[in-house]
Parts: structure tokens; sequence; C-alpha cells
């Protein structure tokens, strides 16, 4: 790439404080007629790696069947080829274009997307992607940010790893990125992550009988048991 590393300061009225809902997108300018917005999808669009903030923590994205970006996310985080990278996506129905759900899954993106919960399940050909790692299932999620939904919709699925080396803190700020990641990084929004948040929770779905929690984030078991009550087992 080669793009200067650059810091794009989000303006509020986009709706980057993370609700539920777009109303905030919708009552003032739309993002494809923002010009931060459109310089970070151009980024994307063509191979870069891009530093943001999430309705979690800071997040590394690029696009997903870009091999060569998905290679430069494992080398910036010096996270192990071996383990997969989790997806963004924009809404259900493009998860539904990339993994296999089941009665569990959609239970649980009925009642958590778009938020903080990612969902392991099995990858439905033709979709590849070097963030699976070789595997057979991947990890998926809509997120609570608009930026991030309307960025998958328009590239495809997305990264989604946290921006930060592995093994080192979350990063919060756009500060705490650069001090982290320094040039690695193409572009870096500066916006801002509520001080509470917590990365997302992380369910294995892809054996619909029996739903394992593999990290417990921001939603809580119990949420998730409440809501698999008498479709499957929660281990």
């Amino acid at each position: 790439m080669a793009y200067p590393v650059f810091v794009v300061r989000w303006p509020e009225c986009i709706g980057l404080r993370f609700r539920r809902s777009t109303t905030s997108v919708h009552r003032h300018k739309r993002l494809d007629e923002n010009e931060q917005y459109r310089r970070v999808v151009h980024v994307l669009r063509e191979g870069g790696v891009v530093a943001v903030p999430t309705d979690t923590v800071y997040a590394l994205i690029a696009v997903a069947s870009d091999r060569a970006a998905v290679e430069r996310v494992y080398e910036i985080k010096g996270r192990d080829p071996a383990q997969p990278m989790p997806l963004f996506v924009g809404s259900v129905e493009q998860a539904e274009l990339v993994v296999e759900f089941n009665d569990a899954a959609r239970r649980l993106a009925a009642r958590f997307w778009p938020g903080a919960l990612t969902i392991v399940l099995r990858s439905k050909p033709p979709f590849a992607t070097r963030a699976a790692a070789g595997g057979d299932t991947i990890g998926v999620r809509v997120p609570a940010d608009p930026f991030l939904r309307e960025a998958a919709r328009q590239l495809g699925p997305l990264t989604g790893t946290s921006a930060n080396i592995a093994g080192r803190e979350e990063c919060r700020t756009a500060g705490d990125v650069r001090a982290q990641l320094g040039d690695a990084v193409d572009l870096i929004v500066d916006a801002p992550v509520a001080a509470d948040a917590r990365p997302s929770t992380v369910v294995d779905c892809s054996d619909p009988a029996a739903v394992r929690v593999l990290r417990e984030g921001a939603i809580g078991r119990d949420a998730i048991a409440e809501v698999l009550a008498g479709v499957a087992m929660l281990i």
C-alpha cells in the first residue's frame, strides 16, 4: 500500500455513538455522501487495513475476500496464522450468504444483532476467506455501528479483530492504536469508544444441539441461555 498513515476525525453526526438503531444516521447526512466515509471505503477497496472504533473496542478491518489484506492484519497483530479471525457483516441476510444458520443461531441473531455477539458457524461455499485460517467455521457479527454495517454492505464481509498486538491490552482511542501499531495501518478513524465497552461475547453454534460460550464479554451467559431455552443446550 502506498497510503501514508493518517487519522480521520469522524463527525459525531454520522452516528458513531453505537446505538442499536440507525436513527442517527438517517437523521443526518447519508454515510455515502460523507467525505471521510468515502475515504475509508476507498482505502479498504484498494486493499488497505483500517483501524476503527466499534461498539466494543477498536478493530482492525480489511475486506475479507482480499487475501493479501487479511494477511496484513495477521502480520500487524502478530496473530497466530492458524487462528481464525471473525467477520463483520452488514445484516443477517449478508451473514446467511457466508455461513450456515441453524435455529439456535437465528434466535441469537434476532435478539442480539446488531450488537456485541459473535456467532461461530460453518462456512457456506463458495464463500472463502483467509480469515478462516483453513477451517470450516468462522465467527460473524452484525455490529451496532452503522458505519461498519454500511461498509460491509458495500464491500462484502470485513475482518473484525481487535486493533492491538496479540496478547496486549485492547485499544480504546486512536492514540492507543498509534502507540501500539505505529505506521503499520493505513488509516485510523478517530472517534470515541464507550469507557465501559467490553469485547463481544463469542458463541459457537456450529453444533445446533449444543452451543458453547467461547468468550463471555458484553453479553452475559444468562442472557444467552434465556434465548436458547428449549432450542439448544448451552455448555
